[in-house]
C-alpha cells in the first residue's frame, strides 16, 4: 500500500505547531506496518533542512494558475533519513519562501502547492493507493482529482482528509475558483459553503473518509464547529476519531540529546530535580518551589489570554510559594503584559518565540504543565510532559480529556472544566498542595511516564481505515 501525505508542515523540516509533530511521525511509524510505503509531499521553504541534506530534482515542470504560468519543480530527499521518502514543491514566487504562513497571498499559495502536486503526480503517472490529505491546506485535493479532468489519471484514488484543527478553514471568494485547475461548474456545490470556498468543508463532503486527532474532539465538532455543525453531521457514516500519538524516539527522557540530565522512570526524581535546578538557576527561579509552565502559541484557543490574570494572581494569592515559566509567542497585547511581569515578579520567567530545544528541557525540569485551552483538537505537549514524568494541568476538553484523567478519579493529571482564571487558580493550588506531599508526587511522576502514547496504534488505526 502506497500511501502519499500532504501537508505544509513537517517535523523537523518546517514547524510551526503540532501538525509538523503528526505528519514528521505518523508516516516514519506507518512504515514499520509490513506492506506499507507512506510518504510525505510538501512545500519547499527556505530552511537550513534543506541545504543540510542531499535533493535530487525529480521534476520540473509547468502548472497554469488562471492567467500565470508556474514553473513546478519537486525535489526528493536522498537518504530518507526521517524514515520516509520526503518530497517538497518548489514553485517561485509562492512556494520559495522563509515560513508556512503568514502571507498575504495565502490562498494562491496553497492552492499552487495542490495543484503542483497533483500535476507532479499525473504527469510522472504516480497512482497511490491512498493521499491522506492534512487540514484544509490541502482540503482540495479530494475535489480536484475528482472533478478536474487534469487530474483524470488519479481519479478513484481513495482520498483521507485529516482535520488537526476546524478552527481554520480556508475561506476564501470565488473569485479565486479562476485560480483553480478546470472544473464543470455545475460541480461547484462540492465547493461551496455559505457563498465562500470553503477548502475544510470541500474535504469533508469529497474525501472518502474524514478523522479528527481525538475522539473527544470529533464529538466536540457536532456542536461546535465554526458553521459547519450540519455538514459534519450529515456526513458523520465517514467520521472517525484517531487520538494522535507522539515520536517516542524523539520525546524520550533517556535518549534525549537536549536534556541537561538523561533519565529513565528508575531515577526520574533525582535527575529532574539537577534540571530543574540548572533551569532555576539559568532563569532566576527557586528551584524549592514547585514550576508551573505553559509552553505554546500566545492564542485564545489556548487560553493564553488567561496567563497575565493568572501569572499575577496566582503570585499574590500564594504569597510566592510557586515559579511559573511560560516559553511561547503570539498575540501582542499577552506579550506585552507578560514582559512587564516579567520584570516584576521573581518567581516569573518569559522566554518569547518558538524554541525547540528550551521547550525539551522545560518538559523536563517542570513540575507541572499549564494547558488551560479553549480548543484542543489532540494536543501533544501533555503527552510529552507526562513522557517526561511532569503532571499536566489541563482544561477538560478535546484530546486533553481523551488523554488525561484527574488524580481524583485514579489518574496523574489535573483538570479544570471551565476556561477561567478563577478555576485555573484552583487547579493550580492543587497543584501546590500535591508538590509538597513528596511521596505521591514520585508515583505520579512514575506513573506518567508509564502512559503509552507512542503512534504504533495509531498508525494501524489509519491503515485501517485505508483498508476500509
Amino acid at each position: 500500500m502506497v500511501v502519499y501525505h500532504l501537508s505544509t508542515e513537517c517535523y523537523p523540516v518546517a514547524k510551526v505547531g503540532g501538525l509538523a509533530d503528526v505528519v514528521g511521525a505518523l508516516p516514519k511509524y506507518q512504515n514499520k506496518i509490513k506492506g506499507v510505503d507512506a510518504k510525505v509531499v510538501m512545500p519547499w521553504y527556505n530552511k537550513s533542512f534543506f541545504y543540510d541534506h542531499e535533493f535530487d530534482i525529480v521534476f520540473d515542470g509547468f502548472i497554469h494558475q488562471g492567467p500565470n504560468m508556474l514553473q513546478v519543480q519537486v525535489m526528493k530527499e536522498k537518504t530518507n533519513v526521517l524514515g520516509f521518502e520526503l518530497y517538497m514543491v518548489k514553485i517561485p514566487g509562492l512556494l520559495d519562501r522563509d515560513n508556512p504562513y503568514g502571507y498575504q497571498d495565502e490562498s494562491f499559495q496553497f492552492l499552487a502547492f495542490q495543484h503542483g502536486a497533483l500535476h507532479w503526480l499525473s504527469a510522472m503517472q504516480i497512482r497511490p493507493d491512498v493521499l491522506h490529505c492534512h487540514d484544509y491546506h490541502t482540503g482540495l485535493v479530494p475535489f480536484m482529482i475528482e472533478n478536474c479532468p487534469e487530474f483524470e489519471f488519479l481519479k478513484g484514488v481513495k482520498t483521507i482528509g485529516t482535520i488537526h484543527n476546524g478552527e481554520y478553514q480556508g475561506m476564501m471568494s470565488w473569485n479565486m475558483a479562476n485560480y483553480m485547475p478546470y472544473f464543470d461548474s455545475w460541480k461547484w456545490g462540492f465547493l461551496d459553503w455559505n457563498g465562500l470556498i470553503n477548502p475544510l468543508a470541500s474535504m469533508i463532503k469529497c474525501s472518502h473518509a474524514f478523522t479528527t486527532v481525538s475522539e473527544g474532539y470529533l464529538e466536540e465538532l457536532y456542536i461546535g464547529f465554526r458553521g459547519l455543525e450540519s455538514l459534519v453531521r450529515q456526513e458523520f457514516s465517514k467520521a472517525y476519531g484517531i487520538i494522535n500519538g507522539i515520536d517516542t524516539e524523539v520525546w524520550n527522557p533517556e535518549t534525549d540529546p537536549m536534556l541537561d540530565f538523561n533519565y529513565s522512570i528508575k531515577n526520574a526524581v533525582a535527575q529532574k530535580k539537577k534540571n530543574k535546578e540548572k533551569l532555576c538557576k539559568e532563569y532566576g527561579l527557586k528551584p524549592e518551589l514547585p514550576l508551573f509552565a505553559f509552553i505554546g502559541r500566545f492564542a485564545t484557543e489556548k487560553g493564553a489570554d488567561l496567563l497575565p490574570d493568572m501569572v499575577w494572581r496566582s503570585i499574590k494569592q500564594s504569597y510566592g510559594a510557586l515559579n511559573i515559566m511560560i516559553l511561547g509567542s503570539g498575540n501582542p497585547y499577552i506579550e506585552n503584559k507578560l514582559k512587564e511581569y516579567d520584570y516584576t515578579y521573581s518567581n516569573f520567567a518569559l522566554d518569547l518565540g518558538y524554541k525547540e530545544h528550551l521547550s525539551h528541557k522545560i518538559y523536563a525540569s517542570a513540575d507541572f504543565l499549564l494547558m488551560p485551552s479553549r480548543v484542543e483538537p489532540c494536543g501533544l505537549n501533555q503527552m510529552y510532559s507526562m513522557r517526561y514524568g511532569t503532571i499536566p494541568v489541563v482544561r477538560y476538553t478535546g484530546g486533553l480529556k481523551d488523554t488525561v484523567a484527574d488524580i481524583s478519579t485514579g489518574g496523574a493529571g489535573l483538570n479544570f472544566t471551565y476556561p477561567g482564571v478563577d478555576d485555573m487558580i484552583h487547579a493550580i493550588n492543587r497543584g501546590i498542595t500535591l508538590y509538597n506531599k513528596k511521596d505521591t508526587m514520585e508515583k505520579l511522576i512514575e506513573a506518567n511516564m508509564q502512559f503509552d502514547f507512542a503512534w504504533e496504534k495509531s498508525a494501524e488505526k489509519y491503515i485501517a481505515l485505508y483498508n476500509n
